[in-house]
């Protein structure tokens, strides 16, 4: 089921957002650029209105990025014949999309407020907003982070978790960047949105037991055991373009795509949990907008640190 009540108002989160990060605020640039968030808005609404998937293509942008050193806009950044960056690291080679969607909100953000809003403030918004348009919740985003002058390749390689994972290893990941298991269980939920390639669910749907076989007959139909490894599969087989809390539900039913997220109802930690927010969307819902507050408060860069890229695929 999604999201019913769409325009959920999250007063706590903005205490959160105020406090979490001393540094950082909603309303930053409230007085010197007014105008950021409703043009976030207008060109988040048509993107995913063109294409839904890039609502969870933002999202796992966001994350991505948040998990390398911090929500610095750093993934953006392309490569250069001096310069290595995240991009094609493994976990986002050939697989992160959503970049041309955050150089047109970029680009019509310096034509309203010149080298004053960064790529990686804009990034958390359209996180937030691609969320919100497939029918999640929204949130106040804290504001005021400043873009990386640099990259690392193997950091990305290192630091964001792996389909493959065991929950073991998604927990101790998750709480390196100071997030709980129960943080990881709730934005997990993100893959309620979006699809998953082949490569990334192969092994889960050939080998694992603890999978539906009728499932992963019907994945394999799609995914076969060698070739067609760009080929893909919505992460949420019910819903894929609308947020809601199906993907416990399908957790429960061992429908999950990826190993790492069936690893969250395998008879573990994080089974309870799992069944709380199968029963219940709505607390779902208030708990991943949380946890998303959170995970946008990892180590922002502020102050003076780091800069406000004009251009948000390279260094100024």
């Amino acid at each position: 089921m999604a999201f019913s009540t769409h325009f959920l108002t999250v007063s706590l989160l903005a205490f959160l957002a105020c406090t979490t990060n001393a540094q950082l605020s909603p309303n930053f640039y409230g007085t010197t650029c007014p105008s950021l968030q409703s043009i976030v808005r207008s060109v988040m609404t048509r993107a995913v209105n063109n294409e839904p998937r890039m609502g969870a293509s933002i999202l796992r942008l966001f994350f991505h990025d948040c998990f390398v050193n911090g929500c610095d806009g750093s993934i953006l950044l392309d490569d250069t014949a001096t310069f290595t960056g995240e991009k094609n690291a493994f976990p986002n080679r050939n697989s992160i999309r959503g970049t041309e969607v955050i150089d047109m909100i970029k680009t019509r953000v310096e034509a309203s407020c010149n080298a004053t809003v960064s790529c990686a403030d804009i990034l958390a918004l359209a996180a937030r907003d691609g969320v919100f348009l497939l029918r999640g919740p929204s949130w106040s985003v804290a504001l005021g982070r400043r873009d990386a002058r640099t990259a690392s390749q193997s950091a990305a390689n290192s630091q964001i978790p792996a389909p493959f994972s065991p929950l073991s290893t998604l927990i101790s990941m998750f709480a390196a960047k100071g997030l709980s298991a129960r943080d990881m269980t709730t934005l997990s939920g993100g893959h309620t949105i979006g699809q998953a390639r082949c490569t990334n669910f192969r092994t889960h749907i050939y080998n694992d037991t603890n999978i539906d076989p009728n499932f992963a007959r019907i994945r394999r139909a799609n995914c076969p055991a060698t070739g067609g490894d760009n080929n893909l599969a919505p992460l949420d087989i019910q819903t894929p373009n609308l947020f809601g809390n199906n993907y416990y539900q399908n957790l429960i039913a061992r429908r999950g795509l990826l190993h790492s997220d069936q690893e969250l109802f395998n008879r573990g930690s994080q089974d309870a949990l799992v069944r709380s927010y199968a029963l219940n969307n709505g607390l779902f819902a208030r708990e991943f907008a949380a946890a998303m507050v959170r995970m946008g408060n990892i180590s922002p860069l502020t102050g003076t640190n780091g800069e406000i890229r004009r251009n948000c695929r390279r260094t100024n």
